[in-house]
């Protein structure tokens, strides 16, 4: 039997899909997770042959490790949540995904209900936390349209930072669409993805969106094919590609 060095319980859980870091070591610390039959606690080490449970129930993380990362792009239609189940009995963007065996699908980053376009999923947990953490950098690219054009100015201070109630935001470009009456679209990038950031920063300016949708997430852009509540695999070329950008960022 070939030996396997012990890893730490967060890594080993997330990477298999079963959770991210944080809600593993929230699991721990109310007791939830066992390894062997005795508590977990936060430092502890696993092996695959070790028995992990998840209140009472036998969780299967070596299966899930052995299993190719895989990505899907999703086309998000304006009126989804990006929770898995809603209190308010709104579709949510899990339910139309296809079934996993021994993981489960993690969102990498969200949209507002009222925002369309690429989400990303993947079945390995740390690649998601890494492609989402801010040290990342990942770029996102944005189509917006917006009432009125906006001045040289205000673009300009768009791009140099303005200050949010959780602090400053600037997107790395920004570029004309056009547009015909009150209606003129803009392409803009940003590095992270704050809660409602883009929105709220044409907001900062006085200035309202009518519609934004996602068309880009790193090296992966919105399938022009891919219609509204449909998924696409990414092939292995393309998930090595997103391999690279964290072990470069690593």
């Amino acid at each position: 039997m070939t030996n396997i060095a012990p890893e730490r319980i967060q890594k080993v859980l997330a990477q298999a899909g079963i959770g991210s870091r944080r809600e593993i070591e929230g699991w721990i610390t109310a007791g939830r997770l066992s390894i062997n039959g005795q508590r977990a606690q936060l430092g502890d080490k696993i092996t695959p042959a070790d028995k992990v449970r998840l209140d009472g129930q036998l969780l299967h993380p070596g299966a899930s490790s052995t299993q190719k990362t895989r990505i899907l792009a999703y086309h998000k239609p304006v009126g989804e949540v990006c929770t898995r189940k809603d209190e308010k009995g709104r579709p949510t963007v899990f339910e139309k995904l296809p079934r996993i065996k021994n993981g489960r699908w993690i969102g990498i980053g969200r949209l507002d209900i009222n925002t369309s376009g690429l989400l990303l999923f993947t079945n390995d947990g740390e690649l998601a936390n890494k492609l989402m953490h801010p040290s990342g950098e990942i770029e996102r690219e944005y189509a917006v349209r917006v009432f009125g054009e906006a001045s040289k100015e205000t673009l300009k201070k768009l791009v140099d930072g303005v200050e949010l109630e959780d602090g400053n935001a600037r997107f790395t470009s920004i570029h004309d669409g056009g547009g015909k009456g009150t209606n003129h679209w803009y392409h803009v990038t940003i590095m992270e993805g704050r809660n409602r950031e883009v929105r709220r920063m044409w907001e900062s300016q006085g200035i309202t969106v009518s519609r934004l949708i996602r068309v880009r997430y790193g090296p992966c852009f919105l399938p022009r094919d891919l219609r509204p509540g449909h998924y696409h695999e990414l092939g292995r070329t393309e998930v090595n590609q997103f391999i690279k950008v964290v072990k470069r960022e690593a």
